[in-house]
């Protein structure tokens, strides 16, 4: 095999370099401290707010071209529609004068037959046909005849549709009429019936009405019975409690009255309200003599109420005494704790400073230099 020189690939160079042409300016941005704050890349953000402005520019801009695209479009469309009706309609005036001037009906071939039929004046020519010539002639042979056969028969045969219709149509009326009459009397019998069920109604609406005002009455006649047996009732009552107020105690003014022993009280007479007539003397001395009795109980009462409030005072500030002593021996104890809290302080800084200059002095001699912390973060990546 021999050896051959293949030509390098250029654009995989190219490529190689784009890419570290773009790593070498992405290492630059991001480790540039001037630029860069709090991890936000402020060119990169107003490079995207640049690209977003023109996005939208565009976008406007393009809508705005489709609109006034849209509407020229329009707009040609409307003057091309008006353009096709104008010359539609010309097309159309055009063809109405030339079939007026060019395709009139008497300058056609059928002019000269049909030119009778529709009342013209005779345009026959004066002229023999002899003098006239083969392509002059005005009637041929076979035309006119047996014409008038013709013309009778065919009215024979228009009368006779005529009157066949005619009987058809005066069949039809008669059916017609039966079914009139046929409906007029199925409706008469529907009518006849319908008044003897409504006088059926009538009847039963009468007998229901003649049962009701005689329930009514029968009701009207017992309710009056119940209300004269219980107005009599009623009046019994009312004389049986006018005889009673009369002979009652109460009217009587009796003393003994409210004194009674009734069945509801078990225990003894007691006194009954509606019947009292006032205190005796004796009453009224027991009630003084009871309310006596009472202010002295309430003197005691409040003598006992100051002596337990005094001995409740005594009790309290004897608390606030003992409460006061155990405060302050919590503060001695206190401060004795904190005089030992700092002299434990104080040892343990100067244990820390003697460790610290050891470590400062003996242990860590070889502090790294700048070539040390050069060598990390040389990627963006």
């Amino acid at each position: 095999m021999y050896k051959v020189d293949l030509p390098v690939d250029e654009s995989a160079l190219r490529a190689v370099e784009r890419r570290r042409a773009a790593e070498a300016e992405r290492r630059s941005r991001i480790f540039n401290t001037r630029t860069r704050v709090i991890g936000v890349d402020l060119r990169a953000l107003q490079k995207q707010q640049e690209d977003k402005r023109e996005r939208l520019e565009m976008e406007k801009q393009r809508d705005m071209a489709h609109y006034l695209l849209r509407v020229s479009l329009d707009d040609m469309a409307m003057q091309q529609n008006k353009e096709e009706e104008e010359l539609r309609r010309e097309l159309a005036e055009d063809l109405v004068q030339y079939r007026a001037i060019h395709q009139r009906a008497e300058d056609s071939r059928d002019a000269d037959i049909s030119y009778d039929r529709q009342g013209a004046p005779n345009a026959s020519i004066s002229l023999s046909d002899s003098a006239l010539g083969p392509a002059s002639m005005q009637v041929f042979l076979g035309e006119g005849i047996n014409e008038n056969e013709k013309k009778r028969a065919q009215m024979e045969m228009n009368e006779k549709n005529l009157r066949a219709q005619k009987e058809e149509k005066e069949k039809q009326e008669r059916e017609q009429k039966n079914r009139d009459l046929l409906t007029g009397r199925e409706l008469m019998e529907k009518d006849l019936r319908a008044v003897q069920l409504n006088t059926l109604e009538e009847e039963c609406k009468r007998e229901a009405r003649i049962a009701l005002s005689h329930y009514n009455q029968a009701q009207a006649e017992e309710r009056s019975e119940r209300e004269q047996q219980e107005r009599l009732r009623r009046e019994g009552e009312e004389l049986a409690e006018v005889w009673y107020m009369v002979t009652s105690d109460l009217l009587t003014e009796r003393p003994e009255a409210a004194n009674r022993k009734t069945e509801s009280s078990a225990e003894g007479p007691r006194v009954l309200t509606d019947r009292w007539k006032g205190m005796t003397p004796q009453q009224i001395g027991d009630i003084h003599r009871t309310r006596e009795e009472q202010c002295l109980e309430k003197e005691r009462l409040r003598e006992m109420e100051r002596q337990r409030d005094v001995a409740w005072d005594y009790h309290l500030t004897e608390q606030a005494r003992q409460q006061e002593r155990e405060e302050k021996r919590g503060k001695e104890l206190e401060r004795e704790r904190r005089v030992q809290l700092d002299k434990y302080n104080r040892q343990l800084a100067r244990e820390q400073q003697a460790h610290q200059h050891y470590l400062d002095k003996k242990l860590y001699t070889n502090r790294p230099t700048v070539q040390y912390f050069t060598q990390f973060s040389t990627s963006s990546r």
